[in-house]
């Protein structure tokens, strides 16, 4: 087994240039014998999830994180000259609070503070620091440029701050990729780090997964950055050092720091992470005084079934209580509540909507005014969408008339509460097609 973990992997989703997909890496690792790996890409967490479950399926531990922007003045600020160059961080969850807080960091990132970059400041990282493990960077981040521009006291300032924002959790990164200016910070790295009693760690940038990657990944990095490849003044990386390391690799780089690599181990063994989604997290739908989300579900399928079927019908009302049984067995009362108070809200309002799907089979869909059709008389199977055997979330899907959609999305937010309400998105591939096209504009 390895004695080295990577802590500083980019993928593909990175907003730079990593180009290995997260199953890739994670069957590298496995090859290198490598207990556990970290994706840190750039202020972002797009990658996430997926990077997670292809590290289980290898039995590699997955630790998350990202490499942030930390804003030099407010992240509010936005001044050209003072704002636009931003530090890189290096930060690791190190539990579920710690990815909490890395969620709300990123977040907050895009959200308030994005000029360039997707930038936090000092004060959000102070007040969400709980649970993170911190490193002082590439040699793009503060101690480092401090560092390198000659000011070591406000260097060793910078270093306090995150010593004591991070108490023990913090490290002090070395770098080396064959660039010859790093000798020297890193030689003032170490002495730092021994100055204030800290851990160092050694980290190699990880872009793609072998040195043969290189010319694909630089390809890559023009195609991202609207740039060919013999445009002179194009952004480049230096080398083709960027790859996921062996630990003998790494080891003949930082034979006289040898804790710096046995120090990743204790790094790894710290992040505990568990993202194996189990059941599900409903909003709570507010239901009548004496109701609950199932007993209320059930009086709107009443009405709708004697008002559907107002001479009465046997097969409704046994297929409407089998229906009912298995959506509360399932534990997803409320999920039908807060899709029927969208649609009453969208008839409220006059705002047209349709239902598609599988759902058009659910007889207390019907009942609830969720579905206009009848599912009896056009002898559709209630199974199709919710299967009692097959273990998922019911999926209704709900059009609403494009001009008039935001005021839906007001109505949700108003009801749950800006905090609890997210639009998802959908992640553009560069498919075969495509891929020709755009590597052929690169190569000019």
């Amino acid at each position: 087994m390895s004695d080295f973990v990577h802590l500083h992997v980019h993928s593909e989703y990175s907003l730079l240039d990593g180009l290995p997909h997260p199953k890739d890496l994670a069957a590298r690792a496995a090859e290198l014998q490598q207990p556990a790996l970290a994706l840190t890409d750039h202020g972002a967490m797009f990658a996430a999830i997926e990077f997670y479950d292809a590290c289980k399926a290898k039995n590699i531990k997955p630790i998350i994180g990202i490499e942030a922007y930390l804003a030099k003045r407010s992240m509010k600020d936005r001044d050209a000259k003072e704002d636009r160059n931003s530090y890189h961080l290096l930060l690791l969850a190190e539990n579920n609070v710690g990815y909490q807080n890395l969620l709300k960091i990123v977040s907050a990132a895009e959200l308030q503070g994005f000029y360039y970059y997707p930038r936090v400041d000092y004060d959000f990282l102070a007040q969400h620091s709980a649970g993170l493990l911190c490193t002082s960077g590439c040699p793009s981040g503060q101690v480092p440029r401090l560092l390198t521009d000659g000011r070591r006291e406000d260097a060793r300032r910078a270093l306090g701050w995150f010593r004591d924002v991070f108490p023990d959790r913090f490290y002090v990164e070395l770098q080396e990729h064959g660039i010859a200016e790093l000798a020297n910070l890193n030689k003032d790295l170490i002495a730092l780090a021994r100055e204030f009693n800290l851990p160092l760690i050694a980290t190699n940038d990880a872009h793609y997964l072998r040195p043969e990657d290189a010319g694909a990944q630089d390809i890559l990095l023009c195609i991202q950055t609207n740039t060919v490849v013999t445009d002179p003044k194009r952004m480049r990386m230096d080398g083709s050092d960027y790859y996921l390391k062996s630990s003998d690799e790494m080891h003949a780089v930082w034979c006289q720091v040898p804790e710096a690599l046995s120090n990743t181990l204790r790094v790894a063994e710290r992040c505990n992470l568990d993202l194996d989604f189990k059941g599900y997290h409903l909003p709570i739908f507010p239901v009548p005084e004496g109701f609950t989300a199932e007993t209320y579900l059930r009086h709107l399928c009443e009405q709708g079934l004697r008002e559907y079927y107002p001479h009465g019908n046997a097969t409704a009302r046994e297929r409407l209580e089998y229906e009912l049984g298995i959506i509360h067995r399932m534990g997803f009362d409320t999920y039908f509540l807060i899709v029927w108070d969208l649609v009453r809200a969208a008839k409220e309002k006059n705002i047209w909507y349709n239902v598609r799907g599988s759902a058009a089979g659910s007889i207390a869909a019907y009942c609830a005014g969720i579905t206009n059709l009848d599912p009896l008389q056009h002898r559709l199977i209630f199974e199709r969408f919710l299967n009692p055997g097959r273990i998922s979330m019911p999926d209704i899907d709900l059009d609403f008339q494009d001009d008039r959609r935001q005021e839906l999305i007001e109505y949700t937010v108003q009801k749950y509460g800006r905090e609890n309400v997210a639009q998802i998105v959908t992640f553009g591939t560069l498919g075969a097609k495509a891929a020709i096209r755009d590597v052929g504009r690169a190569l000019d």
